[in-house]
């Protein structure tokens, strides 16, 4: 048994030799119940009482010579194993680094933080305002009753008969004049819904920033004044404006209002399609109506409004031709600003 016992710790050293040894299959092998040395332990009965002693130290000898030896090898794996991964993940440090790609506002989002900019600069808060709206503040306060044709050319989106998706920021005004008292100078950008096929010019979901001014004293000129200014710094100091009659039925007087072409200086061009001249926005006098159903004396004060779409004036900033290719999110086309 002393020769069996010494050949288990021999086969033992053998195998534990192997750099790439299996450490567990090996204590299973000799160390574990089934294994060669409980095998040699289980026959002790047939020994006498001399030789059990004997044995049995000797058992405890090599079953510790074992154990020792694969915690020795196991470390020594370790060991190995981590010089490896150090030598083949090393860097070198005199190597030129790569830059991350880092990213960019979108164009949309760019031209509004711009337009936010300018109108900052002359005084004015932002504003926001729920896109999830009433009836009541998306028209009627606005002057536009029910069954007024001006909501056929806002039809949205209803989720009820008296919420819907807000279809211009228009109420966002509405809200802050029966919050507060003049003066008030606001600007309210944000998403708008209506119900509009897609196509180059169209979408069902697109950007507005409105404005508003309610003090005592204010004109048609201080309108004017004002989108000039933003023009101005939006698309060049060459910039002019032009105001054209027109009907909303939350100003009066209305107008409609026209940049020249910054591409051709107003000679006309493929831009502004012959005309000189690019619509960019409505605007006018706020309608006494509105005023005094915000509880505002329209005997006392006055005020202008005006609101044009953030989309429009990215596509004239930058000559984008199709208003979708802004929500396509082709990186190609956002590159290139």
């Amino acid at each position: 048994m002393k020769e069996k016992l010494e050949q288990i710790r021999q086969a033992a050293v053998a195998e534990l030799a192997a750099p790439e040894a299996d450490l567990e299959a090996l204590r299973i092998r000799f160390l574990g119940k089934k294994g060669e040395l409980t095998a040699v332990l289980r026959g002790m009965g047939g020994l006498t009482a001399e030789e059990r002693p004997v044995i049995g130290a000797l058992a405890n000898e090599v079953r510790e010579y074992i154990e020792k030896a694969i915690a020795e090898k196991a470390e020594a794996q370790k060991t190995a194993a981590l010089a490896k991964k150090l030598l083949d993940e090393r860097l070198d440090v005199t190597m030129p680094g790569k830059a991350p790609a880092v990213g960019k506002r979108h164009p949309l989002a760019q031209v509004q933080k711009d337009m936010e900019d300018i109108f900052i600069g002359m005084g004015f808060s932002i504003v926001e305002g729920p896109e999830v709206e009433y009836d009541y503040y998306n028209f009627q306060a606005l002057n536009i009753p029910e069954n007024h044709p001006a909501r056929d050319t806002q039809d949205t989106f209803y989720i009820t008969d008296n919420i819907l998706l807000r279809s211009q920021t228009s109420p966002v005004q509405v809200r802050t004049m029966e919050k507060q008292r003049p003066p008030i100078r606001i600007i309210s950008p944000g998403r708008v819904y209506r119900s509009d096929a897609v196509d180059a010019s169209h979408s069902p979901l697109f950007h507005q920033l409105e404005g508003l001014v309610v003090d005592k004293g204010i004109t048609m000129g201080d309108l004017k004044g004002t989108l000039e200014t933003f023009a101005k710094t939006m698309f060049g100091e060459q910039t002019q404006i032009r105001f054209r009659p027109h009907h909303f039925p939350f100003t009066e007087p209305s107008a409609e209002v026209d940049v020249s072409c910054f591409v051709c200086g107003g000679k006309g061009c493929k831009l502004c399609k012959g005309e000189g001249w690019i619509e960019i926005l409505g605007a006018g006098m706020v309608h006494p109506n509105v005023l005094r159903g915000c509880n505002i004396d329209p005997d006392e004060y006055s005020g202008f409004a005006f609101g044009m779409g953030v989309e429009r004036i990215t596509m004239i900033k930058y000559g984008i031709d199709d208003m979708r290719y802004l929500y396509e999110n082709d990186v190609r086309f956002l590159d290139q600003f």
